[in-house]
């Protein structure tokens, strides 16, 4: 069966990346949840998408710059007076569960890749007894290259779109070399979609996936391709076509082992 990915908790649903998102991601019943982090200057690892503060939360600035009392200070959006987490935290929120969790190490403001978060990030995760459940995702083979260096046991997941394939040298070039140093090659749906055919001759279903089919008839098709896993922002809704649908999708299994 097709996996939904819950993507930044349920980010249509409740405010992305935030406990209480998460904490009714989990209710939900999908097998999976993908979420953000960054490296913040004193060593605590939050999570958000972006390395501003300015979309997501009531303040500005540099994630990287915030202490732990103005972190605990700033407040998400659309959010009842929630501060942005940090890893440990949405860790224990997950761990009486069965889900998978996608952690994506995010960039700098200036595109550089944090030193330490990697290893600080895997560090969280061993403590947490989580190895088995977590899967290291990132853009840049960099990122991909340093997770596995660190801990050859986690697995890994490599985000694709036109401009990442582009700067690898193409969709095939990009493809060939994630799929070198990652266990599953996430790509962006549009991306999948037009080079289908040419992807799907690189790689197995259970190594593919789709991000962000949020629309019904996005969810449906996808959901009837097969892949490992579909990412959604809609989580509810890719519940319910999966339980309704007509289509029998192709059962995946779950990869246990990173690529070495």
């Amino acid at each position: 069966m097709t996996m939904i990915v819950g993507h930044r908790g349920a980010r249509n649903l409740w405010p992305e990346n935030s406990l209480s998102g998460f904490r009714k991601t989990a209710a939900l019943g999908i097998e999976a949840v993908e979420f953000d982090i960054h490296l913040t200057r004193s060593g605590e690892i939050a999570v958000l998408h972006d390395a501003s503060l300015d979309r997501t939360t009531y303040s500005s600035g540099d994630v990287a710059d915030l202490t732990p009392e103005t972190r605990r200070r700033t407040m998400l959006r659309e959010s009842l007076e929630e501060h942005i987490p940090v890893l440990e935290e949405v860790l224990d929120i997950f761990k009486p569960t069965a889900m998978e969790l996608h952690v994506e190490l995010k960039n700098t403001s200036c595109g550089d890749i944090y030193a330490g978060l990697a290893e600080r990030a895997i560090g969280a995760i061993r403590s947490a007894g989580m190895e088995d459940r977590c899967i290291l995702t990132g853009f840049t083979p960099e990122v991909l290259e340093e997770v596995r260096s660190l801990a050859p046991d986690i697995r890994r997941l490599a985000s694709m779109n036109l401009q990442s394939a582009v700067v690898l040298g193409g969709l095939l070039a990009a493809v060939r070399r994630l799929a070198a140093i990652a266990d599953i090659v996430a790509i962006e749906k549009s991306l999948l979609g037009a080079a289908w055919e040419r992807v799907t001759k690189e790689l197995p279903l259970e190594r593919v996936c789709p991000w962000v089919a949020n629309t019904e008839p996005d969810l449906r098709h996808w959901l009837a391709k097969g892949v490992r896993q579909v990412t959604t922002d809609r989580p509810d809704l890719a519940l319910e076509i999966r339980g309704l649908s007509g289509f029998e999708t192709v059962p995946v299994p779950t990869i246990r082992k990173p690529a070495a």
